[in-house]
């Protein structure tokens, strides 16, 4: 073990003391955590981590989440010693409007934070996700004596994340995966904003993870042990078949007068209780935001060390071009996230004359195609497989060797029923680079991972979620299964694409927009139940987000629905020709991205002139940014063959075409111009 001097302890200490700093500047946040953690974050930081501050993109680069993200004052801090893009006027502005130093860790706003991370759970998730990414590469690319990919995966979580079932979900994966390239640190403090665990937390945690497949090693005295926690580390790097979670004893907030008690877990320290901090570790109570000379000497020599470390790295890299030139061509590729030249070529284009086919099916269908053209697409299922149809003729499973089941540069995956988790890793392995991950569960499942949907649209993963099932149409399953209100919030979330394709040339346009969008996670809701394939449509028409499937001048009406539905309105307008009504009908598989096109061609779609009905088999709500009237769903569905659940509802040509005379009579009699609905006081469609 490397010996421990002054300097060392002096650096924990500055770092305890500028959290207190900090976070008390801010009037806001979290000390506690950071001033116990500060010996583990000063051992790892300097002693293990593998980085490059001022490359801090290095393809290489060991990763290192905070899932206990309320504790990032002490992220901030060490991404500030070590040479990363955080200044000291950045630390002093935590917590303010503006800042790259926001309450909670966020990806792509503070060089140096790989995940966004706050709802607790989901880092460790994330540094799963990055784990089996690592995995995969590695096992694709790496040659002897070319250990290419070779990095480590670091997490540091506390009692709350693993209070939340999505880290069991994950952390149970990832003991089967057998991901020895994972090392999670406990932060065992015993202190939650309730106060103390016992009041809620007092089952064994390390039998636990235990079960799951894990080594777990201890460290008794986390605040002053540097050596134990070093040794820990260390034999944690060792393993090879097993992920690490090590059980660090601290006490939070060392050093202050609340030291060990949920008084100093959110609230900043008082003025005399930071005086109190800094005179026991023998700084000047008087003084603010000091950094040591020692201590900037000392990180000083890790910053040149990180340096170095890539710079061996690139030596590396270009000997394996030479002896291995495709390989590291299609490396470097994924790493810079440039897809292959003419992927979209893969894509199936159908006509009318082709049969009516599944919506999923026609998934599976681009799927198949995308997996020989996309060798970094991978993903897999919720132990839905055979439902999503999602696994590709001849996919190798991701699997740990030893279990015979397939190998680690397989590329599709058995998730287990865990919806939850099975996304938040997937924003791991987004955030890993090098790979495309997609998953699938039924639609209406995907409310049971909405944690994770909402950081991947916050933290710009692009990840595609599969989801099945997608309406009243699954039938028999009944309510439970069918999803009434999931479209309703998954299109109120700020970037992200809800996709709902009517027939096969849709559902190619969704997943070549999805691969498109480097920085928009994409869900794709697809159909149970046979769908025709349309007359006029096309995948250039349906990457714009909607477009006119049918036109007519002088409409009385405008239809605009997606998915399902739109097939059963094509059939209500042939119903309402013969009555003499003109109806336009509009497929609209993504709201989001139509309404990201531009002015003209919006108001092309739906222009003023004519009301505009919208059908879908869903809840209404939301419909009224695109049209005057809406028909769907007002409770729940039900249970019962698929074709008598859409005739219960009346979402049937005649049901669809008696709402749409309704539609046309009440504003023709009205007698007054009839404005698009893009048009509004508040939300021009020209702003």
């Amino acid at each position: 073990m490397t010996g421990f001097t002054d300097a060392d302890i002096q650096c924990v200490n500055n770092i305890r003391v500028l959290a207190a700093d900090v976070v008390a500047k801010a009037n806001s946040g979290h000390p506690g955590a950071p001033m116990g953690m500060a010996p583990v974050a000063h051992v790892l930081w300097t002693k293990f981590l593998k980085f490059n501050s001022k490359n801090s993109g290095w393809w290489n680069r060991d990763r290192f989440v905070l899932s206990n993200g309320h504790a990032c004052a002490l992220q901030y801090i060490m991404l500030h010693l070590c040479g990363y893009k955080l200044s000291m006027d950045d630390l002093k502005s935590f917590r303010q409007l503006g800042s790259i130093t926001p309450g909670h860790p966020e990806a792509h706003m503070t060089d140096g934070i790989e995940v966004t991370t706050g709802p607790l759970g989901q880092g460790i998730c994330n540094a799963v996700g990055m784990a089996i990414a690592q995995a995969h590469l590695a096992a694709v690319f790496n040659k002897d004596g070319f250990p290419i990919v070779d990095n480590k995966i670091y997490a540091f979580l506390g009692d709350g994340c693993l209070q939340e079932g999505v880290s069991s979900e994950a952390m149970s994966l990832a003991g089967h995966l057998q991901l020895g390239n994972l090392i999670a640190v406990y932060d065992n403090n015993k202190i939650t904003i309730d106060g103390d665990t016992a009041v809620s937390f007092t089952e064994d945690v390390e039998a636990r993870v235990k079960s799951y497949g894990w080594n777990v090693l201890h460290v008794e005295n986390g605040d002053s042990d540097f050596a134990a926690i070093e040794a820990a580390i260390a034999e944690a790097k060792t393993s090879v078949s097993a992920p690490t979670l090590i059980n660090l004893k601290t006490i939070i907030g060392f050093g202050s007068k609340q030291q060990g008690t949920h008084g100093v877990h959110g609230s900043p320290l008082k003025a005399d209780d930071i005086a109190h901090l800094k005179t026991t570790f023998g700084f000047d109570p008087e003084a603010k935001f000091q950094i040591l000379q020692s201590t900037t000497d000392l990180y000083k020599a890790v910053i040149d060390k990180g340096a170095k470390a890539e710079a061996e790295w690139n030596e590396l890299l270009e000997k394996y071009k030479q002896q291995y030139p495709k390989e590291a061509s299609e490396l470097v590729r994924r790493f810079e996230g440039r897809l292959p030249d003419g992927w979209e070529k893969a894509l199936p284009t159908y006509s009318p004359s082709d049969p009516a086919v599944a919506s999923r099916k026609l998934s599976e269908t681009v799927l198949t195609k995308l997996a020989a053209a996309l060798p970094e697409l991978i993903g897999g299922s919720a132990d839905l497989t055979g439902s999503n149809l999602t696994r590709w003729k001849d996919a190798e499973d991701f699997q740990p060797p030893s279990t015979g089941l397939g190998s680690y540069a397989g590329r599709y995956f058995r998730f287990g029923v865990r919806e939850h988790g099975m996304v938040a890793i997937c924003n791991g392995l987004a955030a890993y680079g090098g790979v495309i991950p997609f998953n699938a569960t039924f639609l209406n499942f995907v409310s049971y991972a909405a944690g994770a949907v909402r950081l991947a649209a916050l933290s710009h993963f692009r990840m595609i979620c599969v989801a099945t099932h997608d309406s009243i149409g699954l039938g028999e399953d009944g309510p439970t299964h069918q999803p009434v209100e999931t479209a309703a919030w998954l299109r109120a979330m700020p970037n992200l694409a809800f996709w709902r394709p009517a027939d096969g040339n849709e559902t190619s346009a969704a997943y070549m927009v999805a691969l498109l969008s480097t920085g928009t996670p994409s869900v794709m809701a697809l159909s149970r139940q046979n769908l025709p394939q349309l007359e006029g449509s096309t995948i250039q028409k349906a990457t714009k987000g909607a477009y006119v499937l049918e036109e007519v001048e002088n409409a009385d009406l405008t239809i605009v629905s997606t998915g399902s539905e739109v097939g059963l309105c094509v059939a209500a307008i042939q119903k309402l020709k013969s009555k003499g009504l003109k109806v336009r009908m509009v497929s609209m598989p993504c709201v989001d991205v139509f309404l990201a096109q531009d002015k003209a061609y919006k108001l092309s779609v739906l222009p003023s002139g004519n009301p505009v009905l919208s059908v879908e088999a869903y809840s209404t709500y939301g419909w009224g940014n695109v049209s005057h009237e809406h028909f769907g769903l007002k409770a729940w569905g039900a249970s019962g063959p698929y074709d008598q659940v859409y005739e219960k509802f009346g979402l049937t040509p005649d049901g669809i075409a008696e709402r749409a005379e309704k539609v046309a009579a009440f504003y023709k009699n009205r007698g007054q111009h009839v404005v698009s609905p893009l048009i509004s006081a508040l939300d021009d469609i020209s702003d």
